[in-house]
Formats: structure tokens, C-alpha cells, sequence
């Protein structure tokens, strides 16, 4: 591969879909649909003070409010919900960003609704106490069982069918492809599905479960973290469990929550995707909550929430802790005007991501912190509208659609939840930067055009739809650069993770990668967390939603 910035299209094909497309496409650029736009998370942030733009903070520029909150993800405005919830309403929030919500947040166009990232949330369990009653709340969660679980609304519900496979030239139902599966096949398949019962039953001495969402509920016995210490695929090679079938389900599994192959997943991650959505052994997982623009639902709730108290369009560039006689301090650049702002606070909730912490937070490093583990991965997100379904061979569209020979995750359907399963849709395509960040750097990412990454996604697309191309009247387009943590052995139980989440003077840190995984439920937890830590401070706190383990 070409080291160069510019990757002709022969390697950009090559590297994001596979060797089979080295010899198969031609040197001209197939047709491009006539319409769509390419959009990245801002990066801009960091030229504008490269190049001078004023970054002092004039005293009288400071603003005195009781908590910043630096970053408007699903941590942030857990955060402010929770805030809210308590009755404080002197804080204010800070984000880069026009749009609030991180890679949780949804789009529209034209009348439909879509994801531009995260898009579903398991059904959570009943000691996920916080995210029941935000659910609750939004109307999700109706009520609780006689044993304490949740019951959701049908609505919300991901309707039948949930998911579908391409494989050998057709689509099946389901997940694992079974079709042509031997014996051996099956019998490792149940064997695996075993030992994620086993783990899903199996509780610590303290009565907690062994893999819990999120995990900070969950048990650090021994037993767990030494999972930590080797990759999922040592895992499986100890187990002698080399089925190619099971291999791809557990690879895709690792691609799609992790972004990673199971070469480089913690053992400890990969089990958790399986064992901590099952509430008993001999059950599915967890039903799946959805909407049409995935987890920007949720975003949009929250925002409305702390509507008043968010400020986009921040870009902050300097947290100062303060002193005994001194407050806080954050500054941040107003992006719309190019001008220094500054907040002046009692407490901070840092929701940004922990590798921003050394560059922003004064001291950070000679505080003994170390953020240097956490490694980010890339993603890339499009979203494909369609003037009519196109053609499938085999079972029809589900909500979740996967194609088994390739490195994308496939594509969910926007107009599933809502019931249309015919004419015009939207089909959000998701890709992650697995097997090719050596390769691809972000740099040649960020030069790379639209017409790019359309050709990439509907090369792809064409594997399992040939008609697409006829089909397609808008592509767009995004690149997260650093869109989720990445849980490399070694990473999840190591002192530096577990050291991020507790406080720094009157900062306090929330954000999903500082449980390691990239999961919605981490990052509101962590929110709520974080929030909680303050109110408690103030002598405010009511009744605490979260769990802390070493609290």
C-alpha cells in the first residue's frame, strides 16, 4: 500500500473491502448518485489556535456559574439530566459541536429519520436503576414485572424480522450463518452459546453478576479480569473452537461493538457482548430497544431536558482546576465569532474523551495521570436513500442487514421500526476501521472526497444488491475520526482505566471510554456518576441512581 496521501481507487478499494477487488474494478469511477454531502467531526478546532487566533480569557470575559460540563456526548448531557432531575440548575454545558449527542445522534431529510451512529439499546436489566427511570420517563418502560424487569412498550420494541444474513449469494434470517453449516459447525456453536449461559448465571461473592451493562455493576473477581490478559481469539483457540462460522459470528460481533477484529478485542470485551445481554441461562439476549433514528431519540430527550444550560459552537482549549481560594476555570474558543469565553465554577465534569484530557486540563500530567491507553478507533457512517427497496434474493429486508464476506457491518433500515416495508427508505451503512488503520491513515481519511466513500459503500452494497445503483438517489456521508474506545488486551482492568473516573480536585470525569467499551449505557452512567459525585459534595443529593463499586 501506497504510503502517499492519495490512494488511487484500486487501493481504497482494496485496503476497506478486500483482496477480490483488486482485479475486479476498472480505472473509471462508477455512476454516483446525484446527490449527498460528506461531513466529519470538527477538527478545525485545533488549526484555528494553531494560527494565532487569541486565546486569553479577560477577566471580565469569565462567566461565574456553579458546574461546567465540557462535552455534549451522551456522558455530558447524562450529566445535565441528572442535574436537572435533582433540581440544580446552575451549570452550563460546553460542546464543539452544532449538534449535540456524539455518535449517538440521529438526522432527517426529506421526511425520513437515521441514525449517524449508535442505534439500539438492549432492554436493560433491572439493576440498571438509572437508565429504567430515563426510560421510564421517555414513555419507553411502562412498567416493571413482578420481579423487578422492565416491561417496554411494544412501539419501541424491535419488530420482526430483527435481522437477516447474506452468505454463498443469498439472504437468510438470522444472524449465524447456517445455512450449510456441518455438524462440527453446530455443535461448537452450542458449545459457545454454553459458556456464555454459564457465564450469564455465574455470580461473585457479592451477589453480582459477572458481566453487567454497564460493567462498573458487574464483578472484578479474578476470575473476570484475567480475561483481560489475552484477546478473544486466544480465547477461542484455548477451546479448541475453530468453527469458521462461529469465528465470523464472534468477528463481526468484535467489528461491530468494538471496531475491532478479535486479534486485538480483551477476551474480557468479547464476552461481554454475549454474556452480559443475557438474564438467564437458555434465554436469547436482551430485545432490542430501536427507533428510526437509532439513539438520537434518546439524545434529543436529554436535550430538551438541559436545553437552556447547552452552549454550542465551544471549543474548549484549558481547564484549570483552581485552588483552595480560587475556582475552576474553563476557557473555551466561540467558534461562530473566533472569541475566548471563559466559565468560572465551583466544580467540572470533564465528558470529553480522557485523550483530550492531557492537552486540556492544566496539570493533568504531572498529577500522575496517564491517559496514553486509550486508543481510538475510526468509523465510517452513510446514509443511502433509496426510491424504492431493492432487489433481495432470499428472505426479505429486516432491520439489521449484514453481508458475511464483508468487512462492513452491513446496514439497518430507517423504516423498519415504523412499520413501511415498501418504496422509498433509508439505509444506514456502517464501517469500521478494523484491519486498516495502518494503512489508511486519518489524514488520508480526511482528504479522501464524497465521491470516495459513495464508491466504497456502493461497491459494497452492489455484492448482495446489484440494483442498487438504479435505486439511489442520495448518499450521505460521515467520518468519525475517533468515534469509540478501543478494549485492547490488557486495557479494560488496567490501573490507568480504573484511575480515570475518579476526580481531580473539583474536576469530575464522565464519558463511555472510561469503561473501556463504547456503549451508550457506559457513557449515561458515567454521566449520571459523575453528577452524582458533585451533588453529593453540595449536600444535595437525594437518592442516588448508580452503583459505584468502590464508592
Amino acid at each position: 500500500m501506497a504510503k502517499s496521501e492519495n490512494l488511487s481507487r484500486r487501493q481504497l478499494l482494496t485496503a476497506l473491502l478486500g483482496g477480490q477487488f483488486a482485479h475486479s474494478v476498472g480505472c473509471g469511477r462508477s455512476t454516483l448518485p446525484p446527490a449527498g454531502e460528506l461531513s466529519h467531526t470538527r477538527f478545525d478546532l485545533g488549526h484555528l489556535l494553531r494560527d494565532g487566533v487569541e486565546k486569553s480569557v479577560s477577566p471580565d470575559a469569565y462567566k461565574d456559574v456553579g458546574v461546567t460540563i465540557v462535552g455534549g456526548g451522551i456522558a455530558g448531557l447524562a450529566a445535565a439530566w441528572r442535574f436537572k432531575r435533582a433540581g440544580f440548575d446552575d451549570f452550563v454545558l460546553a460542546e464543539l459541536e452544532e449538534n449535540p449527542g456524539g455518535t449517538a445522534r440521529g438526522g432527517r431529510r426529506n421526511g425520513f429519520k437515521f441514525p449517524w451512529g449508535a442505534h439500539y439499546i438492549p432492554v436493560p436489566m433491572p439493576e440498571n436503576q438509572a437508565l429504567i427511570q430515563l426510560l421510564s420517563e421517555m414513555q419507553v418502560i411502562e412498567g416493571l414485572s413482578e420481579d423487578g424487569r422492565p416491561v417496554v412498550s411494544e412501539q419501541f420494541l424491535c419488530r420482526e424480522p430483527e435481522e437477516r444474513v447474506f452468505n454463498d449469494g443469498q439472504w437468510y434470517e438470522g444472524l449465524y450463518p447456517s445455512h450449510g453449516a456441518s455438524e462440527e459447525d453446530l455443535l461448537q456453536l452450542a458449545a459457545f452459546r454454553a459458556e456464555m449461559d454459564r457465564w450469564a448465571e455465574m455470580r461473585d461473592a457479592s451477589g453480582r453478576r459477572m458481566f453487567a451493562i454497564p460493567m462498573e455493576l458487574g464483578s472484578d473477581d479474578e476470575s473476570v479480569r484475567k480475561l483481560d490478559q489475552m484477546s478473544m481469539e486466544q480465547w477461542l483457540n484455548e477451546r479448541g473452537w475453530n468453527s469458521p462460522r462461529l469465528r465470523w459470528l464472534v468477528d463481526y460481533s468484535c467489528r461491530d461493538d468494538y471496531g475491532l477484529p478479535p486479534d486485538r478485542v480483551s477476551a474480557w470485551a468479547g464476552v461481554f457482548y454475549f454474556a452480559a445481554r443475557i438474564a438467564r441461562a437458555g434465554q436469547e439476549s436482551q430485545e432490542v430497544i430501536t427507533w428510526p433514528e437509532g439513539n438520537g431519540r434518546v439524545v434529543d430527550y436529554l436535550k430538551d431536558v438541559a436545553d437552556d444550560q447547552i452552549q454550542t459552537g465551544l471549543g474548549v482549549f484549558e481547564v484549570k482546576a483552581g485552588t483552595n481560594t480560587e475556582l475552576a476555570q474553563v476557557a473555551a474558543l466561540d467558534t461562530k465569532t473566533r472569541r475566548p469565553v471563559g466559565y468560572r465554577s465551583e466544580q467540572v465534569v470533564f465528558a470529553a474523551p480522557q485523550m483530550m484530557a492531557k492537552y486540556l486540563i492544566h496539570g493533568f500530567s504531572e498529577s500522575g495521570r496517564d491517559s496514553t491507553g486509550f486508543r481510538y478507533g475510526s468509523w465510517l457512517v452513510a446514509n443511502v436513500h433509496v426510491k424504492e427497496r431493492p432487489e433481495n434474493a432470499g428472505f426479505p429486508m429486516a432491520w439489521d442487514n449484514v453481508i458475511r464476506d464483508s468487512r462492513s457491518l452491513g446496514y439497518v433500515t430507517a423504516t423498519h421500526q415504523s412499520g413501511v416495508d415498501h418504496g422509498p427508505t433509508v439505509l444506514t451503512w456502517y464501517y469500521p476501521f478494523a484491519d486498516v488503520d495502518a494503512v489508511i491513515t486519518r489524514k488520508q481519511m480526511l482528504n479522501l472526497k464524497w465521491a470516495d466513500w459513495v464508491d466504497v459503500v456502493l461497491t459494497d452494497l452492489r455484492r448482495a444488491h446489484p440494483d442498487i445503483d438504479a435505486l439511489v438517489t442520495r448518499v450521505d456521508v460521515m467520518c468519525w475520526g475517533h468515534a469509540m474506545v478501543q478494549p485492547l488486551p490488557g486495557f479494560v482492568w488496567s490501573p490507568e482505566r480504573e484511575q480515570a473516573s475518579r476526580p481531580l480536585g473539583p474536576i469530575h470525569f464522565a464519558g463511555t471510554d472510561l469503561s473501556g467499551v463504547a456503549l451508550l449505557e457506559e457513557a449515561f452512567f458515567h454521566g449520571v456518576r459523575a453528577a452524582e459525585e458533585i451533588l453529593a459534595v453540595r449536600g444535595i443529593l437525594d437518592q442516588p441512581l448508580v452503583d459505584i463499586r468502590n464508592g
